[in-house]
């Protein structure tokens, strides 16, 4: 199909001239028609880390996952989502590489994969020192708070 377009375009502009009636029409050569294409594909296949798991119920099922490793029905069970959503969602995350998938007789068990997490954590690092500062403060505020304070004396007498 993609080879007799290619191959249309290939001709010189003269021979691809269509007579209609009495007005001559010129084929028009689309322009990046194949980059479109390719673009709309490759923008779907590489949506960002923080948009797959910024979905709640994507974000249910890798929680879900932490423990053990999963069937579609045990998820469905448990967060009580239908199992097409379920299905939708854990195709994304393999898709992503944050979960695989083992056949075990008819069933599909899903586990995590620790790759993508660590990517996650490893561009987080650059970030922790501004928020490791003040959350030692809060413990430091926190310590503080739960020592007992010194009674002070009354320095006037007693009648």
């Amino acid at each position: 199909m993609f080879r007799k377009r290619a191959e249309a375009f290939e001709q010189p502009l003269e021979s691809r001239l269509s007579k209609a009636g009495s007005a001559t029409v010129a084929l028009a050569r689309p322009t990046y028609a194949l980059t479109s294409i390719f673009y709309v594909g490759y923008m779907n296949a590489m949506e960002s880390v923080f948009e797959i798991i910024a979905e709640p119920n994507r974000r249910a099922i890798l929680s879900l996952l932490v423990s053990s490793q999963h069937s579609v029905g045990e998820i469905e069970r448990q967060l009580r989502i239908p199992q097409p959503t379920v299905s939708k969602h854990l195709r994304v995350l393999r898709e992503a590489g944050f979960v695989e998938s083992t056949v075990n007789a008819q069933r599909r068990l899903y586990q995590l994969k620790p790759g993508p997490f660590q990517e996650v954590d490893a561009w987080l690092a650059q970030f922790r020192r501004f928020w490791s500062a003040h959350v030692d403060a809060l413990e430091r505020h926190l310590d503080r708070m739960d020592q007992p304070t010194p009674m002070k004396r009354k320095t006037g007498t007693r009648r």
